[in-house]
């Protein structure tokens, strides 16, 4: 494959790519090369506390998440890219989390499954690049690979790493998916994003289960978006109270934020609400057999987690749940479940209402 002609200016080409990325729909566009030293030396010491959790294929990866050219060999720069998710026609988060009967999902994963979308966008914007370079090699990538995409994107000029470890922008919040696509191009690159935490810890304070342990220090273990996402088996007993009724993912630490007062809707339909997610109720979704969640909910990123952990999330959140017949008759209705996990949380979640 050849890389960029000679006769092909560089910087032009850079403008260029920033412009055909707003024009697919990304709010911005940054290059960064490949060097992560520094953020490996912190990945490395957060496997070595264990604070991955279970989340062994992170420990297998190993540093080449944070060697891009170890990834895609040939990589001599990244085009980062950002998009808005927060769903323009949802209920806000916050009466939905103050109601113990109703289920809160995080709010990237009420519409459809952002894999999909900004794949498809990121092949979209290298073949535009084709078209004026020629062949060169390259790879695009969401939250799909060992890739450390916060520090590419802060790296890429698109924010900052906050104190809770999300990407933040100083004019659009945190409220947004990251992409990548790596290539062969040598590209000019730009300044990284300046850190404006300063004095801050509205997020350290917000985290229900205290996963953030410190100023940019997460532990996954502790964190609801783990418990409830990654982790296959129970959900730790002394963790199930704390979780509330959040069954899908967590967002407290950045509805605190005070950048996100700048966020914007995202324009996106893929991204609306679907299914009446954005304020269902907990007994509601505890009722959906396999085939319903399979129907309603085949392309939504909460698909991965299974219909399993669904209800065991469902299960936790009807134990923190207000007493009330309707609550008991909808986890007696499952105390026989087939899968031991969901009848280890719905035993759990019955005893909370002295109802064993």
């Amino acid at each position: 494959m050849s890389t960029t002609p000679p006769e092909t200016d560089l910087r032009e080409l850079a403008a260029r790519i920033k412009a055909w990325g707003h024009e697919l729909g990304f709010q911005q566009v940054g290059i960064t090369g490949i060097e992560l030293e520094e953020d490996e030396a912190r990945l490395l010491a957060w496997l070595a506390q264990g604070r991955h959790g279970e989340m062994a294929y992170m420990q297998r990866h190993g540093t080449q998440r944070s060697r891009p050219a170890d990834l895609f060999p040939g990589t001599a720069r990244v085009i980062s890219v950002r998009m808005d998710y927060w769903p323009p026609d949802g209920m806000t988060a916050e009466p939905v989390l103050a109601d113990p009967v109703m289920a809160y999902l995080s709010r990237y994963a009420l519409g459809r499954d952002y894999h999909k979308v900004l794949r498809k966008r990121l092949q979209k914007l290298a073949e535009r690049i084709e078209h004026v370079t020629g062949p060169f090699l390259y790879r695009a990538f969401t939250d799909s690979a060992p890739v450390l995409e916060k520090a590419l994107a802060r790296n890429a000029g698109l924010g900052w790493i906050g104190k809770h470890t999300n990407l933040i922008n100083e004019r659009a919040g945190s409220w947004f998916f990251l992409g990548e696509l790596f290539t062969s191009l040598p590209l000019p690159v730009d300044t990284p994003g300046e850190d404006h935490c300063g004095t801050c810890r509205a997020c350290l304070d917000a985290c229900p289960t205290g996963a953030i342990v410190a100023p940019y220090s997460l532990d996954a273990r502790l964190c609801i978006s783990y418990l409830t996402i990654e982790l296959d088996g129970a959900i730790p007993e002394h963790l199930r109270a704390l979780i509330g009724n959040r069954i899908y993912g967590c967002d407290d630490c950045q509805l605190v934020c005070p950048w996100n007062r700048f966020a914007q809707a995202s324009g996106e339909t893929d991204f609306r609400v679907r299914n009446g997610l954005d304020a269902a109720s907990l007994v509601e979704l505890f009722g959906w057999d396999g085939e319903e969640f399979r129907r309603r909910l085949q392309g939504s990123a909460i698909y991965r987690i299974g219909h399993e952990r669904w209800l065991r999330n469902l299960a936790v959140g009807l134990g923190n749940a207000p007493t009330t017949p309707e609550v008991v008759a909808a986890l007696k209705a499952r105390r026989d479940d087939p899968s031991a996990l969901v009848r280890e949380h719905v035993a759990w979640a019955l005893a909370q209402h002295g109802a064993n």
